[in-house]
């Protein structure tokens, strides 16, 4: 589950998500280190790297490692979603959930180290400074950050004829350029 104001990127992103995808029982929750962690859900981790604590939004953090917005979970997440009561808020809390499973000792923690960029866009200013990180990326490397196509073609999902029938259905315009010209470069 991913909440939707949330962004990643970095390399080996998608190894790390095929391997979390893999897990049989219990929940993954990703964290990532920030120099502002009272604005986040915060996780603590024991010597060993296994999470003790994960608190929301703390006055004190116990550490600077934020919970991002991105979660593996087992079949058992919707029901304990369910056992949850609301928040002051009135909402359900994701951090509720999380806890729950640290509880059950079915709680995994996965850091995005340097090299990765999480953004949570939730504000004007942040969503701002998304869309400044993914012009800056692409217009410094020529690749375009999630291009669907681009992505099925890389996997095998469609060959090289699917992708320049799905640029030309495009016609003209720089995404359909872009789908055009990846097909002739080598990585």
């Amino acid at each position: 589950m991913i909440l939707g104001d949330n962004f990643f990127y970095g390399a080996n992103l998608g190894a790390i998500l095929t391997r979390a995808a893999k897990f049989e029982s219990g929940a993954i929750i990703f964290a990532y280190q920030v120099v502002d962690p009272e604005r986040y859900g915060v996780v603590a981790l024991d010597g060993d790297g296994r999470p003790k604590a994960i608190i929301e939004k703390p006055a004190k953090p116990p550490s600077n490692l934020a919970v991002t917005g991105l979660y593996y979970y087992d079949e058992n997440a919707s029901d304990i979603a369910q056992a949850c009561p609301p928040s002051a808020r009135g909402e359900l809390e994701i951090t509720d959930v999380n806890n729950e499973y640290l509880r059950r000792g079915q709680l995994a923690v996965e850091r995005l180290g340097r090299g990765f960029a999480w953004l949570d866009t939730g504000t004007p200013q942040s969503l701002s400074q998304a869309s400044n990180f993914i012009e800056t990326v692409e217009q410094r490397q020529g690749l375009k950050i999630a291009a669907p196509e681009e992505i099925a073609w890389r996997l095998g999902l469609i060959d090289s004829a699917r992708l320049a029938s799905l640029a030309d259905a495009m016609g003209g315009g720089n995404y359909a350029d872009y789908l055009r010209r990846i097909l002739t470069e080598d990585d």
